[in-house]
């Protein structure tokens, strides 16, 4: 008897849970939490700008596939506007490992335009501040290391 009685308390109290908390409420199924994605902020400042004219460009890649001007393989690019000599652009970007290209972009086409002998006529500037001559450091000498909760950078303009 105490066994009968044992399996009706049981039972009643399976079904008064089956009542309070039904399929698919938070207590009868629980799946783990997804959390959002970890970001950082990453403030960039970017001095150097010879006149007012155009944007301020700047591109982030995570990979040196695409570095530093194909912005189709950058992990985030755009414009931004400045005024001044100088601009800080404030981004949120998971931890890891980026190489970053600053450009003066006086007339906003969203490149980097050269002379006739290949010369940047803009702007430009790189992460780590590399000494630059005839063409564009790697990705590995512009990369950094991008950590929470912020990381900053400067980058020099170097005009041509």
């Amino acid at each position: 008897m105490n066994i009968t009685l044992t399996r009706c308390a049981t039972v009643a109290a399976f079904l008064l849970a089956a009542t309070l908390y039904p399929p698919g409420s938070v207590l009868a199924h629980q799946t783990p939490a997804t959390s959002a994605p970890i970001t950082c902020n990453l403030v960039v400042h970017i001095d150097g700008f010879r006149n007012q004219k155009g944007d301020a460009g700047l591109s982030i890649f995570n990979s040196p596939d695409g570095w530093p001007e194909n912005n189709d393989k950058a992990f985030t690019h755009g414009p931004h506007p400045f005024s001044g000599t100088q601009t800080t652009i404030t981004l949120q970007i998971p931890p890891g490992r980026y190489a970053l290209a600053a450009l003066h972009d006086e007339n906003s086409n969203h490149k980097l335009d050269r002379n006739f002998f290949g010369i940047p006529k803009e702007g430009f500037g790189f992460s780590n501040n590399p000494h630059v001559l005839l063409t564009a450091p790697s990705f590995n000498t512009a990369a950094m290391q991008v950590t929470c909760p912020t990381t900053e950078a400067t980058i020099h303009l170097i005009y041509k």
